[in-house]
């Protein structure tokens, strides 16, 4: 049997400058982190030569072609598992479309799962790599390159995506003071909408592909926005990095009009009056998580409650996509 588990991410600066209609023109930067909450794949390998799928569905199929989940299909196709008794399961701390980069974490353990049954060893940018082809080239999803590359390397990590497709990978040096004052002080707080970040992708990416004026400022903007929180995380400026997140949500907000809703709007103010210094929504936006940088993070916790906002503590994974059991 194998086990891998891959963890969940948020976005700490320069979210959305990984998609290919902006980097391939102007090169894209981001900051992520990985967070230890996590997608898990089990690989068995069953007497029957049947192809067995447990995760939200189930399936039993006599060929890789009848398969139904896009990702498990030509993840299999391509790592070449075909006409096998196979059994792959999937289990999650926390369901998918809640902004923190689920899919990207499943293809990760997927493709690390799958390559172990196969006999293979494979590093973080192969396994990055691989889960980006399947993703985006093979099954032309409107998304970017960051929650597999996040999951596959973890810790907190700058990211750049070249014109020329390669990515160049940096963890983000941090004192032990400054991490664990983010530990201690992002807060995520769950709104109760789940959403499919496609099609919000979608209408950046159609957008930025016809290269619209408003849009490449825009993500200009975001990627610079990026650069300083690098820069004021490496300083140790907590305050000033709380402060950028709040300008990065103004902008983030302007991207496209399924970004935000009211709800989440008077959410996001009311934890800026109480406690919270910056925020954002976690991932494409229209639901899943809100983010706060706060320092006064009891009291942000007491009013988010009362709001009937449900938290999630978290803390920083290191290890990212990695085997737990091979047997």
């Amino acid at each position: 049997m194998i086990l891998t588990r891959s963890p969940l991410r948020i976005s700490l600066g320069g979210g959305g400058t990984d998609l290919s209609s902006y980097y391939k023109e102007h090169e894209g930067f981001l900051i992520a982190a990985a967070i230890d909450k996590y997608v898990y794949v089990s690989v068995i390998e069953r007497f029957i030569k049947k192809i067995l799928l447990k995760y939200s569905s189930l399936e039993l199929c006599d060929s890789v072609d009848e398969v139904k989940h896009p990702i498990i299909r030509e993840a299999m196709k391509l790592i070449g598992l075909k006409d096998l008794g196979i059994e792959v399961v999937t289990m999650a701390d926390i369901p998918a479309g809640t902004g923190l980069g689920s899919s990207g974490s499943f293809t990760t353990a997927l493709v690390l799962a799958l390559n172990a049954f196969n006999n293979r060893s494979i590093g973080s940018d192969k396994t990055a790599e691989l889960s980006c082809c399947i993703e985006i080239e093979k099954l032309n999803e409107p998304i970017g390159k960051q929650d597999q590359y996040i999951a596959a390397y973890g810790g907190i990590t700058c990211f750049t995506f070249h014109k020329d497709d390669s990515v160049s990978v940096e963890p983000l040096g941090l004192s032990r003071e400054v991490l664990f004052n983010l530990e201690d002080n992002l807060l995520l707080f769950f709104t109760g909408f789940s959403r499919s970040a496609g099609s919000i992708l979608k209408d950046q990416n159609s957008r930025s592909q016809s290269r619209e004026a408003e849009m490449t400022e825009n993500l200009h903007f975001i990627k610079e926005l990026g650069l300083r929180s690098k820069s004021a995380l490496q300083a140790g400026k907590i305050k000033e990095f709380g402060m950028l997140m709040d300008e990065h949500w103004e902008y983030k907000r302007k991207r496209s009009p399924g970004m935000s809703n009211k709800m989440i709007d008077e959410w996001y103010e009311l934890g800026k009056k109480n406690g919270a210094i910056g925020g954002k929504l976690v991932g494409a936006g229209g639901g899943g998580f809100l983010m706060f940088l706060a320092n006064d993070p009891n009291k942000l916790r007491e009013t988010m409650a009362f709001a009937g906002l449900e938290e999630v503590r978290f803390g920083f994974d290191f290890e990212g996509t990695k085997t737990v059991v091979s047997s």
